[in-house]
């Protein structure tokens, strides 16, 4: 397993971190953000659009569960924060075979949708607006893309 540490200092910081890992994802990737509410986690999934060359706006799907947004692959984007304790299926492991870059925030409430290979960021808070990102790879081709924007 692979680990990155990235601190950034601001919201334009954030996003050019995404930015690295959206140029950098290849399709049928998976990337579970997790932490605390405000940490970043749609401000980084912003940035990952931008690097998909997605020009829409994106914001959190917390009521709509999923947004789909396209580029030069489609990216699924899904807010599992409404979904802690539920086990059904919402067709979600489809999309993730799909030829697209899915990002799940709040994983931790979707454990049985998490697939063996994945890369998880995780993003606490600290003070005046930085933010510390971990990111653990799971499998070679998310080793790959740490090296790559590392």
């Amino acid at each position: 397993m692979k680990y990155l540490e990235v601190c950034t200092e601001n919201r334009e910081e954030t996003h050019v971190l995404g930015e690295k890992l959206g140029r950098a994802a290849r399709e049928n990737m998976v990337f579970l953000l997790e932490g605390d509410l405000g940490a970043g986690k749609t401000t980084l999934t912003q940035g990952i659009a931008r690097g998909l060359g997605i020009r829409r706006n994106v914001t959190s799907p917390t009521f709509t569960i999923l947004k789909v947004y396209q580029g030069r692959m489609p990216l699924y984007h899904i807010d599992a924060y409404r979904l802690e304790g539920m086990v059904q299926d919402l067709g979600f492991e489809e999309l993730m075979e799909d030829d697209g870059l899915t990002v799940i925030e709040w994983s931790q409430f979707v454990s049985w949708l998490i697939p063996d290979e994945y890369l998880r960021v995780t993003i606490t808070l600290l003070e005046d607006d930085r933010r510390r990102f971990v990111m653990e790879a799971n499998g070679t081709q998310y080793e790959e893309l740490l090296e790559e924007i590392a």
